[in-house]
Order: structure tokens, then C-alpha cells, then sequence
């Protein structure tokens, strides 16, 4: 049975569940899904843990009156939002905690944490509870009285789940992860456990390439995370049951770290998409670089094979999302249309860790956003995929959900569209009530170099495709454009801002005035499983040359160029391209405070540069030098859908278009 809460002083209506099922926190209509008053957030989360099952009341009553009321949005620390769900513990098998080591407002807006809370709470036997990493507000206030890190259903440490699973979005965040595992009451090295502490797991890009920080964790996997989340916790769940002891405890000290050792070989062997990092010892060469990674066991595999979901659409969607009582940065119902791309960028690393392409039906998905809208009342649907126009059903996909959400004032978002043809026809087919802007990833401005990347578009489809924009009603566009590509020329950081103003241009043909135009660049980091993982990274003085390059060379106000902070790019280089000697790294920086570091107010560059000296990397040799084709790679040992061949025949042909463009220059 649902139990009502509504948003308003007195105390909200209130409906026993039955002990044998879950309960799921529901709002009133009235209460406009979304709680702005803090203070009533809080009273009313904390009554209703206290007429339930609330396994942590002596901790929640600490923080309710020692750190809440001292920090800031303490709403994002208490839970109680609608459509959570909260099982008794007494009554499952087992439990495990899903993470995103950045703030609430990044981690409830990552689709995939609700994919896996939806999917294992689907399950009568396991809970999955959310946590986050806390502010430095909170972490202070937790560390001042002792507390530890809990989940926001039944405010229960983490040191008392079963398994806990982290999403690796971000290499910058890397510091998160240690404060949230130090925080949780669980040892740091993954070498120091038992079988008394919960199974750390990492997934997420990140773990392409895992060797930085493999010193952590227990198992980390690649691949996709539906398919393996619940293997990984009925092993491991099995694999604790028969090292419990009679009295329900576990061995402690030399013999139960060797006890936990033996669990993780069976992970290893049984698994083949879970690497633990343990067993795998890496060596390195007289020139410093990595050599070889060798396995310190002869049982388990030489290589890790991803994961990968067959049939996608008969995958659940998750239809009841958690609504928020803050606002996150999307405030919105996503739903996956399709994983995968036709299309092989060279730059891209999603495109190839994603393969093969799978999609969902329109009656899917269709079905899953409306059942959404009903649970959620958000006013906004996006589509997700990494080509969203590519998906082969997409204009009959959008007359349809226009069909259906047009009438009830719900905004369709679409995107990571493609510049093709089709682009043409799409500001008609996308136009709503609520008209803002066209987001579309160009990457570069000149068809050479789209040759050289492999990403292939035309101008001419771009512009026309923006022009039909503004003749419905769109009144901006977003560009996503790349500086510091291999073989990247003057001419070509001048026709990122010549299309820009183009744009911005046609959008005066058509309604008067300059269209606002925002050209947002990053800096290329070479990604591991790229055909471009062997070419090095630009350097800082090549960034800042270019950056200022751009921003000089426009002339028109109504265009915007933003380019992203170098020192965050140079520092996810180093990270993403390291190996395992990167670990340390990252632990000095975290010793040392690095907290919170994707956000620009929080990031001390000069902390992360003087950890990397201290840790003894050569940032030129490991970001900056390229790696000959015959090198051995730390993420070697990693496999991917295509395999090294495909990358090495990527690379020899983009070498060869580097010569020709640099040639006809």
C-alpha cells in the first residue's frame, strides 16, 4: 500500500504498509512534486521513518540534531522523496548500495543509478539504497561527531551493505571515491578487507581503463551494468554465506584478508567480465612506461570481456525515477532509445565500448514515458542515445510522443542530434510549446579534418538544418565542438568560429537579429580504445594559445565561445591515460584535500600538480608522448567489442590522412 506524503504543515496523512512489501513514498497531487520549504522536507521524512521500520533511528537522531541543521540543503542528505523504496532488512537477502561519487544534484540526475536502483529493488530478496558524496559541509559535520556515510532510505551505514556499487563517470572525481569508502567505515586498499566488509564494484567508462584505481577496488566491470550488477551481488552473496561462521560473524586479521582473497579468485574465474585488480601485478619497462600485466594467479583470466545486454527493450525502463526534493541538473523523465552507434568516430570511446547497437521499440518507450510523466508530473521528456536522430524509427518516435505529450504541456528534449540530412526536417518534427534551443556536436568546422575523425557531416546540412530551427520557433543553438585533435591547423580552430557566426547569422535572415550562438569547447584528451589512444595530448601553452586564438577571432556579439578549463582536461589526461602508479596520485591529492574537484570553485589545480611530482610521474611521458604502435597500453588487458586490431588499423589509416592533410597545407 502507498503511503501518502503531503506537503503542508500538518502532520500528512498516514497508510500502514504491509510488512512483507516495500513501501514507495508517494505526494499528493497538491504538493506539486517538489518541496521547496528544507525545513518541512526534513520533518516530514524524519516522521515517517520513525512509523516505519527504521533500522538507524539512533544515528538518523544524531544527525537530525548535530549536523542537519548546520549544513547547507540538508534536504539532499534525509531521502523520503517520492517513489523511493524502502524494504525491511530483517526480510531480505540482500542488500547493496548504489553510488555516484559526486553531489546529489549530479548523481540523481545520472539515468543509470535509476536503471540499477529500479532493477534490483525489482526483486523481492535485495534492496539497493542510494548514497552520494556529501559536500564538504557535511563531510566536515560527519567526521566532527563520528558518523559515518549512510543511504538515504534507512540512513544505514555503508559498511553494512552486502555489496557497494559506484558509477565512474568522471576521472576528476576520483577523490570522491576515497571519502565516500573512508567515510563509510570501510579500509581504503582493497587488499586490507574481509569478508566482514561489503564487496566494493566500480562500473561506469572510467573502468576502460582501471588500472588508477585498482588499488581500491574489489572488482570493477565494463560493460553494460544490468546484465553483471546482479551476477556480481548472488556470487558475492553466496561467497559471504559460506564464510559465514556460526555465530554469524566473520574471521578477522591475516586470515580473513586470506579468506577474502579466495571469494575473489572464484569472482574472477566465474565472471569474465569482472576484473580484480588484485590478481593482475603490472610491470613496467626500462623506459619507465608500463611493460606487461601479469597475473599473480594462473586461474584467472588473462583478459576482461565486457558485459553486454542482448535485447535492450526487453530490458525494463525505470518508469517510477525518484522525483527530487532539490533542484539537480536535469529535472526531467529520460528514457534510452538506444545503446550503441552506427558510426565509428575516431575520438569517440563511447562508440566503441557501447557496440553493438541496440535499440527499443517506439511502443516501449512510448508506453515507458508516459507511465513516467503519471509517477513523476515532470514537464520535461529527453530522449538519450548517442545519436538520437540515428535511431531508425525516430520521426515516427517523435510525431508519437508529440502526439501524446503536446496536450499535457510536456517539453520532448532530443539530444545528441546528428548533423545529416535529416537535420533538415527535424526542427519540424521537434517543435513544441516550449521552443529554446538546437543542440548539435559538429566536433570540427572543416570537412578535412571530419574526414580525419571520421565523423562524417556536411556544413551545408548543419546550417540549413539550424536555419529550419529558427523558422520554428527556436531561438539559439549549442555547438559542441574539439580543440587540440591530432593534426589540428590555425584554419581550423578559424572555422569554428566562421560556422558559428554563420549560424548566428542565418538566424538574423530569418527573424531580424543575430541568433545566439554558443560554441562550447573542449580540450581532446586521447581516450583508451580509440584508434587515437596512441597519440599524445596537447600541451597547456598549445590550450591557452588556442583558446585565446578563438576568443580574438570573433566578431559578432551574439556569439558566445566557451572553452573548458584547461587545467581540468590536462589533469583527466593524466588520469584516463595512467597506470596503476596513478593510484598514488590520486590518493596524496586526496590527503591532501581534493575534494569535489568537477566543480570549478572547488578544483586546486596546484594540490593535483604537486601530488603527481610527489607521486614520481612524468606528466610529458605519460599525457603528452604518443605510445608506438608495438607498446604495450595499461588498459591492454581490457577487451573491447572490436578488439586492438580494429584500433591499430584506425590508427595507420589516420596517420596517413595526417600526412595528406599536412601535405595540402
Amino acid at each position: 500500500m502507498d503511503c501518502v506524503l503531503a506537503a503542508q504543515r500538518s502532520d500528512p496523512p498516514f497508510y500502514p504498509t504491509p510488512a512483507d512489501s516495500p513501501m514507495r513514498l508517494r505526494m499528493t497531487p497538491a504538493a506539486g512534486f517538489a518541496l521547496m520549504d528544507t525545513r518541512l522536507s526534513l520533518d516530514h521524512s524524519i516522521r515517517l521513518w520513525c512509523q516505519f521500520f527504521m533500522i538507524h533511528h539512533e544515528l538518523r537522531r544524531k544527525l537530525e540534531s548535530r549536523v542537519l541543521p548546520h549544513v547547507q540543503t540538508p534536504a539532499q542528505y534525509v531521502g523520503g522523496e517520492r517513489n523511493i523504496i524502502v524494504k525491511d532488512h530483517r526480510k531480505l537477502r540482500g542488500k547493496i548500495a548504489v553510488g555516484f561519487p559526486d553531489a546529489y544534484t549530479i548523481g540523481m540526475s545520472h539515468h543509470g543509478l535509476q536503471v540499477l536502483y529500479s532493477m534490483i529493488n525489482r526483486r523481492d530478496d535485495w534492496c539497493a539504497e542510494r548514497v552520494f558524496m556529501p559536500w564538504p559541509d557535511m563531510e566536515a559535520k560527519l567526521r566532527e561527531h563520528n558518523l559515518p556515510l549512510y543511504t538515504l532510505e534507512t540512513f544505514t551505514p555503508l559498511n553494512e551493505f552486502d555489496v557497494i556499487g559506484l558509477s565512474l563517470q568522471y576521472e576528476i572525481s576520483s577523490p570522491n571515491v576515497l571519502t565516500m569508502v573512508d567515510l563509510g567505515g570501510i579500509p581504503l586498499d582493497a587488499v586490507d578487507r574481509t569478508m566482514a566488509d561489503p564487496l566494493l564494484v566500480a562500473g561506469g567508462p572510467c573502468c576502460q581503463n582501471p588500472e588508477p584505481m585498482a588499488d581500491v577496488f574489489d572488482v570493477m566491470v565494463t560493460g553494460d551494468g544490468e546484465p553483471a550488477l546482479p551476477e556480481v551481488c548472488e556470487l558475492w552473496l553466496s561467497l559471504r554465506e559460506e564464510a559465514r561462521l556460526p555465530d554469524g560473524t566473520f574471521v578477522t586479521g591475516e586470515e580473513g584478508r586470506k579468506q577474502r582473497e579466495d571469494a575473489l579468485a572464484r569472482v574472477a574465474q566465474q565472471l569474465p567480465f569482472a576484473y580484480v585488480p588484485r590478481f593482475y601485478e603490472p610491470q613496467y619497462s626500462d623506459n619507465n612506461r608500463i611493460g606487461s600485466i601479469v597475473r599473480t594467479r594462473d586461474d584467472v583470466p588473462e583478459t576482461i570481456a565486457p558485459s553486454v545486454i542482448s535485447d535492450l527493450d526487453g530490458m525494463p525502463l525505470p518508469t517510477e525515477p525518484i522525483v527530487p526534493y532539490v533542484n539537480c541538473v536535469h529535472d526531467r523523465i529520460a528514457i534510452e532509445i538506444m545503446r550503441g552507434c552506427p558510426h565509428l568516430c575516431r575520438f569517440c570511446q563511447s562508440t566503441v565500448i557501447k557496440r553493438p547497437l541496440r535499440i527499443r521499440e517506439v511502443d516501449t518507450i512510448v508506453d515507458a514515458a508516459l507511465e513516467s510523466y503519471r509517477s513523476t508530473g515532470f514537464n520535461e521528456i529527453s530522449i538519450l542515445s548517442l545519436s538520437s536522430s540515428d535511431y531508425p524509427h525516430f520521426a515516427e518516435l517523435v510525431k508519437r510522443l508529440h502526439e501524446v505529450f503536446v496536450p499535457l504541456d510536456v517539453n520532448i528534449s532530443v539530444p545528441s542530434l546528428r548533423v545529416n540530412d535529416q537535420l533538415r526536417t527535424l526542427p519540424e518534427l521537434l517543435g513544441s510549446t516550449r521552443r529554446k534551443s538546437l543542440t548539435l556536436a559538429p566536433e570540427v568546422a572543416r570537412d578535412d579534418m571530419r574526414q580525419q575523425i571520421r565523423k562524417k557531416i556536411k556544413n551545408s546540412d548543419l546550417i540549413e538544418g539550424c536555419r529550419a530551427a529558427f523558422q520554428n520557433g527556436f531561438e539559439s543553438v549549442k555547438l559542441y565542438f574539439m580543440c587540440g585533435l591530432p593534426g589540428e591547423r590555425p584554419v581550423d580552430l578559424d572555422g569554428i568560429v566562421d560556422l558559428a557566426e554563420t549560424i548566428s547569422t542565418v538566424g538574423k535572415e530569418v527573424n531580424g537579429r543575430y541568433a545566439r550562438v554558443t560554441a562550447s569547447v573542449s580540450n581532446f584528451v586521447p581516450k583508451s580504445h580509440t584508434p587515437y589512444q596512441w597519440n599524445g595530448m596537447q600541451s597547456r601553452e598549445y590550450f591557452k594559445w588556442a583558446h585565446d586564438y578563438l576568443w580574438k577571432r570573433r566578431k559578432i556579439r551574439s556569439v558566445n565561445i566557451k572553452c573548458h578549463d584547461i587545467e581540468t582536461s590536462l589533469l583527466e589526461g593524466v588520469i584516463s591515460r595512467g597506470d596503476r602508479r596513478t593510484g598514488k596520485a590520486i590518493r596524496l591529492a586526496w590527503e591532501r584535500g581534493a575534494r569535489m574537484d568537477g566543480w570549478t570553485e572547488h578544483l586546486d589545480a596546484e594540490r593535483w600538480w604537486q601530488a603527481i611530482e610527489d607521486a614520481g610521474i612524468d606528466v610529458d611521458q605519460q599525457v603528452h608522448q604518443k605510445y608506438e604502435m608495438m607498446d604495450k597500453l595499461p588498459w591492454d588487458h581490457v577487451n573491447v567489442k572490436f578488439g586492438r586490431t580494429y584500433l591499430e588499423k584506425e590508427q595507420s589509416r589516420a596517420t596517413i590522412q595526417l600526412t595528406d592533410m599536412a601535405n595540402a597545407t
